[in-house]
């Protein structure tokens, strides 16, 4: 809890920075990279571009605001490079801990005040829990029990944005996006993470993926097993071979998941505990059978194969909370089935550091090159404290109401987080991060004083709150 800060911070985020900086290219670039990764990870309510430059340079904020706008806004580098590059660096760190489980596909609302912003429309915003004006991102992550690293992201185009040649021309947007459903965009994402040699593991994916056949026979056909969430209206029929024939009444016929959940009986049901919550163990009561899904309403689809429909149905709910298909094999043991499917938490956590210590939602300018540049940078800086968490050990489990105080051996150099705390947390090695960065800066972006000496290697400070 009360680790010294390390010259090798300072040395592992320099090298971070080079690794990305030959993907960028020109030197100015690199250090317009350098800046505003600095910038995403330093403290501040906003990070945009006007608030990133006078917390860089504040004596030359207007200077450092014209060179971060350009960078970002009309600097011609390639998004792509640079995340390969992120992932070159962070995987193996990662998959030091054990190799990649899941790859998690997932979209997020980013609310918007304005209607000009390329993409905004009104449309569902999971950050708001409503439909509201807002940007959608979908991105594909991939994770093992350690951490969990984003490899791609893509804005939604809404329909009525695809189609409108003015605001296109207006915003940007390159002549060969055209429209794509969320699914489709996911799928491309898995399709070319996999072609570039990408480790992924069980698919993950709501019922929003789950609910599209072309999504599921696309992940199939790519050799890749799922945990996808249905919804309750989804039709399925019974196996071939007429197994459990006492569900299915009418063997010829199709019915939805819902429906079939209500005719398992009692013995099918177990409770299972997949893993520690903040408060208590997370259990639930869930039952699987063999299915297969049925064409869709007008008739088009190929057969999927036999899958494992998997329900979860806590005592005294009216109805189930949940459907999953799964592609595991079939004598995978119901846990292990049940563990997979709930592997979609890290998702959640991770936009909700993405957001809150990065700035994933942050960036207000109306391009579409500028829209993914500041993505791509936000998704390289919350690469480098995976990095490192990962690197300072693997996360520790357990309850938020277990946690201790850190201890306070010497009061002139206290602990980096006096609060409780995990400390492998994203927040936590941000902190860290903070205090290796603010000591470049012309004045302490929190109090505005000037700077304390540069790094000793024989007298290493300590972490200080700020």
């Amino acid at each position: 809890m009360s680790q010294p800060l390390s010259f090798d911070d300072d040395q592992r985020f320099e090298q971070y920075m080079d690794a990305l900086a030959e993907a960028i290219g020109h030197q100015h670039r690199a250090e317009r990279l350098r800046g505003y990764c600095t910038g995403l990870l330093l403290p501040g309510a906003r990070k945009s571009i006007e608030p990133i430059a006078a917390r860089l340079a504040p004596d030359r904020a207007r200077i450092m605001h014209q060179n971060l706008h350009h960078f970002i806004a009309d600097g011609a580098w390639s998004d792509a490079a640079v995340l390969a590059a992120v992932r070159a660096q962070v995987l193996p760190s990662l998959v030091k801990h054990g190799p990649i489980r899941f790859s998690i596909v997932d979209d997020t609302g980013m609310p918007k005040k304005g209607t000009h912003s390329v993409g905004v429309a009104r449309q569902y915003c999971g950050e708001l829990g409503k439909g509201d004006n807002c940007q959608v991102l979908v991105s594909l992550s991939v994770a093992n029990d350690a951490a969990c690293l984003p490899v791609a992201a893509r804005l939604y185009l809404p329909e009525a944005w695809a189609e409108d040649v003015e605001r296109r021309g207006t915003v940007g947007v390159p002549l060969d996006v055209s429209f794509l459903t969320k699914p489709a965009i996911a799928l491309e994402q898995i399709r070319h993470a996999h072609a570039s040699g990408v480790p992924l593991g069980v698919v993950l994916a709501d019922e929003a993926y789950g609910a599209n056949p072309p999504f599921r026979r696309g992940v199939a056909a790519l050799g890749l097993a799922y945990a996808l969430g249905v919804p309750s209206s989804l039709r399925v029929y019974p196996p071939r071979d007429g197994r459990r024939a006492r569900c299915w009444p009418d063997q010829d016929g199709n019915r939805s998941v819902r429906d079939l959940a209500g005719r398992l009986p009692r013995s099918r049901w177990r409770w299972i505990t997949w893993r520690d919550g903040t408060g208590r163990d997370l259990t639930s009561r869930f039952a699987r059978i063999r299915v297969r899904v049925a064409p869709t309403s007008n008739g088009t689809g190929k057969d999927e194969g036999e899958q494992t429909l998997l329900i979860e149905w806590p005592v005294g709910e009216p109805d189930p909370l949940g459907y999953w298909l799964v592609t595991l094999p079939s004598h995978t043991a119901l846990e292990a089935v049940v563990n997979t499917a709930k592997g979609r938490w890290w998702i959640e956590q991770g936009y909700r550091d993405l957001k809150q210590e990065v700035g994933l939602g942050d960036f207000e300018g109306r391009g579409w090159r500028g829209f993914h540049h500041h993505v791509t940078l936000t998704l390289a800086a919350y690469g480098f404290l995976v990095m490192q968490r990962c690197e300072h050990g693997p996360p520790a489990g357990g309850r938020a109401t277990n946690l201790s105080f850190p201890g306070v051996p010497d009061p002139a150099n206290p602990p980096l987080r006096p609060e409780r705390h995990v400390a492998s947390s994203i927040a936590t090695q941000r902190r860290r991060v903070i205090i290796v960065l603010a000591r470049r800066l012309p004045r302490c972006p929190c109090c505005h004083a000037l700077p304390t000496p540069q790094f000793d290697r024989a007298n290493p400070i300590r972490l200080v709150p700020q």
